[in-house]
């Protein structure tokens, strides 16, 4: 089965990979398209295309934002704060001129827009799609790559990641099936935890 889900969403990426290059954004996006197809199974009536194409360029504008102070923009004790609405504001603008290069019509343009624009700072969701792609961009995080990732950003054990995304993460989500999925990687990376512990 191919990865994307179609030729287009592989055009989309491949304009999208070079603003992609910083924060292992690359491998989170991909990560996050993934769980977004598992995610839309549960929700047959969301535009499967807007949420897909929003995960493939929801992070773009990171690569805009200083790289030096990247790592320390995001979790609860950020000192950059600020940057994640930089890099929200910076992916509207990637995102306009990748689907105009694409010919997307103006409308849907603006959807996937508009699910850019608060991905991260917005809590709550415009629309069954918004809620699809916020889910998955944070369900990443609870993957091994994902948890791997924010202990080398935050200088953490994977033992505290693990607690912090259970303390800090899981009250964020916002819909029952990227909870059940949310809880299931906790669990498995609980149980890799332990097991390193216990057979060393």
């Amino acid at each position: 089965m191919p990865f994307f889900a179609c030729p287009e969403h592989e055009a989309v990426w491949r304009l999208a990979r070079p603003f992609l290059d910083v924060r292992d954004n690359d491998v989170h996006t991909l990560h996050a398209y993934a769980l977004g197809r598992v995610l839309l199974q549960s929700e047959p009536g969301a535009d499967a295309e807007i949420v897909l194409v929003a995960i493939l360029l929801h992070d773009t504008g990171w690569s805009q934002m200083p790289h030096d102070k990247i790592k320390q923009a995001i979790g609860p004790n950020a000192k950059y704060p600020e940057l994640q609405r930089g890099h929200e504001l910076a992916g509207m603008a990637i995102a306009r001129d990748v689907l105009g290069v694409l010919r997307w019509p103006a409308a849907r343009i603006q959807r996937v827009v508009d699910i850019v624009d608060g991905h991260d700072t917005r809590r709550h969701a415009l629309s069954p799609e918004d809620a699809l792609m916020k889910d998955a961009d944070k369900l990443w995080r609870f993957t091994p790559h994902g948890i791997g990732c924010i202990a080398d950003w935050f200088s953490q054990t994977e033992t505290e990641i693990v607690d912090l995304l259970e303390s800090y993460v899981v009250p964020q989500l916002l819909r029952p099936e990227t909870l059940r999925m949310a809880n299931a990687y906790l669990a498995t990376a609980r149980t890799t935890l332990v097991t390193a512990e216990y057979l060393a």
